[in-house]
């Protein structure tokens, strides 16, 4: 039966306290970054208070199911941290809880988070992201002067298409500009070039007024009521002043609900896919009139069958017509009309063409907006539990409270998991992968994550340990640690230096035979070193003795002594004979050939390294041995006196 126990109230208790405080953080920051997005549509619009309002509040429970994730792996890391920097997670080991029951209660209400966050995506988001885009339409279309970049064509004013150059913002001036225009049909236009000029709202926010200073217009008289036999057909006009009245609606007004609703974002689950059925019915219809239409018009094939598709093929390639025969009787003049005439038919295939590929294109982006989004809903609420499991193990390894590491270490998860999701995003949408591998890749990568750092909490390994990750680094690539050994403080007894000095003898001896036997300036065979066991026992056992001598002389007061002790250096004693100690995975290096050349030439770096070692020993032992036995000669005469 499940009880709630006093641990499980006061990790919650924490927990909850910290994820109030984060997730409002969290919230923060994800809405100011979604502002700076928007920010030209805001900034010097005029817009009254309800109507910021409003777009803050739909703004804040769009973003919602986004910032719970986040919340949970900055406040769960930072829980788990402070009970291990506090030691009470280990006061909490100790009395046979393990790490997994500490995470009990925690579970329960991520879960419960991860419930809410799909409820937000499936009921309240759509409906706030369909306000929201409402909102940001009905901006942007408000006091358009405002809104007028610098170097690209404007086309927010109904009838005309504006350019700047430039734009002084302080003064709202306008310099270069260019105005296409279109007052009646497609050849019924006017150009209008002016090199500065001003745009205002009328006081009724109906029209906008837009005074230029020294330019010309250009207007097309073409039209119905100006014969075609005209000898004016267009005019000029030369001015150093000139106001333009246009009409256009100033003021807020909310746009129409309809043009935002077919958005996949600003519909729920039970919504997306219903419609994602008629979209792909729709589309099939395109593709199947697109087809039929080429068959038809493009090809000049009738609609036939599969089964007739064999005779076409026969009858075009036994089409025996002499076409260019045919075009060489024909006169020059009638050659360079049949070329512009095709000409002029492939380029009006290939414009139709290009027209229809664009179309078919968002029409399977938009079916595929629709998978995303129906995926994201579940994957954005599985994030939460993943997210736990991430922040809580990492908390109980790295044992650092407060808002610094925590906060570091969460932004770089974070990172990870934006950069994956956001790129699966974008590749799904474009179709460059699969909807649901870019959807879910994100997931993939974060959940083997997770379930690795949960591993080592509970294990208690240590998986942040530098010291281990550096000898680790330092193995591989040979590197080692030079000896240090220092006079010791306090000394009860000293060493036997007789016993050591004849034991520095015989390792000397069994070197000198050791160096005679094995030839280590030789290749060794690659089948033996990585298909046959074996070690090198010899060398251990040298190392061995040697050490013993090393540690009883360590404790001598002799500063001689400690100085040459410094120069043993530290012998690997397997290195030299195979890569790895166990025997699959030496053969499975010999298989891999780019890595078991890497190990093959790092052994005999290390056979060359031990031959230099082996001469440095014997080296030291020379100077050791004399000394030792001087000091042993004084210890025993000291003895015999006392």
């Amino acid at each position: 039966m499940f009880r709630i126990k006093k641990l499980d109230t006061f990790i919650a208790k924490q927990f909850g306290l910290l994820f109030m405080g984060t997730f409002f953080i969290c919230q923060f920051v994800l809405m100011m970054q979604f502002l700076w997005r928007y920010v030209d549509e805001l900034i010097g619009k005029g817009l009254s208070l309800d109507v910021m309002a409003q777009f803050f509040w739909y703004m804040g429970l769009m973003l919602l199911p986004q910032a719970l994730p986040l919340a949970i792996l900055l406040s769960s890391l930072i829980v788990f941290g402070n009970l291990g920097e506090s030691s009470e997670l280990t006061a909490i080991k100790a009395a046979g809880i393990s790490l997994m029951q500490a995470f009990r209660p925690l579970i329960v209400i991520v879960l419960v988070i991860a419930g809410i966050s799909y409820y937000f995506q499936d009921s309240i988001g759509p409906k706030s992201n369909l306000h929201l885009s409402q909102l940001l339409v009905s901006m942007k279309q408000k006091s358009p002067e405002l809104e007028i970049p610098e170097g690209i064509f404007y086309d927010g004013i109904p009838g005309s298409n504006i350019y700047v150059q430039k734009k002084d913002l302080r003064t709202g001036m306008l310099y270069g500009i260019m105005i296409y225009r279109q007052t009646g049909s497609y050849e019924d236009q006017a150009i209008i070039l002016a090199d500065s000029g001003m745009m205002q709202s009328t006081e009724e926010k109906k029209h906008l007024v837009l005074n230029l200073y020294s330019g010309e217009w250009f207007e097309n008289m073409r039209s119905s009521e100006i014969a075609t036999n005209a000898n004016i057909p267009y005019r000029r006009e030369t001015f150093s002043s000139k106001r333009i009245v246009l009409e256009f609606d100033g003021g807020f007004n909310m746009a129409d609900m309809n043009d935002v609703a077919g958005d996949a974002r600003a519909k729920s689950l039970n919504s997306i896919l219903h419609d994602m059925d008629s979209i792909k019915e729709f589309n099939d219809s395109i593709g199947n009139a697109y087809y039929v239409e080429a068959k038809r018009n493009l090809f000049r094939l009738p609609t036939l069958s599969q089964q007739d598709s064999i005779k076409v093929v026969k009858t075009v390639a036994e089409d025996t017509t002499p076409y260019d025969s045919i075009y060489e009787r024909l006169k020059p003049s009638d050659q360079q009309t049949a070329v512009k005439g095709a000409l002029s038919n492939v380029q009006s295939i290939l414009t139709d063409v290009e027209i229809k590929t664009d179309y078919v294109s968002y029409l399977h982006r938009n079916y595929r907006r629709h998978q995303i989004e129906a995926i994201k809903k579940f994957t954005l609420a599985l994030s939460c539990l993943i997210f736990f499991f991430i922040g809580a193990p990492l908390g109980a390894i790295i044992r650092k409270g407060g808002l610094g590491v925590p906060v570091i270490v969460s932004v770089l998860v974070f990172i990870v998991y934006f950069i994956f999701d956001n790129s699966g995003m974008k590749m799904a949408r474009d179709g460059q992968w699969t909807v649901w591998f870019g959807q879910t890749i994100s997931t993939v990568v974060l959940t083997p994550i997770a379930a690795f750092f949960t591993y080592k909490a509970n294990k208690d390994s240590t998986v942040f340990n530098i010291d281990l990750y550096k000898s680790i680094f330092m193995r591989i690539l040979g590197l080692r640690e030079k000896r240090h050994i220092f006079r010791k403080e306090v000394i009860i007894e000293d060493p036997q230096y007789k016993k050591d000095a004849d034991i520095l003898l015989t390792v000397s001896k069994e070197i000198e035979a050791y160096s005679e036997h094995h030839k280590l300036f030789r290749w060794p065979n690659p089948i033996k070193v990585f298909f046959h066991p074996g070690d090198d026992h010899e060398i251990e056992h040298i190392n061995n003795t040697l050490e013993a001598a090393i540690e009883d002389l360590g404790y001598t007061r002799d500063k001689l002594i400690l100085s040459e002790l410094n120069n043993y250096p530290i012998i690997a004693v397997r290195a030299h004979t195979r890569p790895f100690r166990r025997k699959w995975l030496n053969a499975v290096t010999g298989l891999l050939l780019p890595i078991g050349i890497f190990f093959y030439f790092r052994m005999i770096r290390f056979r060359l390294r031990l031959y230099k070692d082996l001469r440095t020993i014997r080296q030291t032992n020379d100077r050791i041995i004399p000394r030792a036995l001087e000091l042993s000669t004084e210890q025993k005469s000291l003895t015999e006196l006392l």
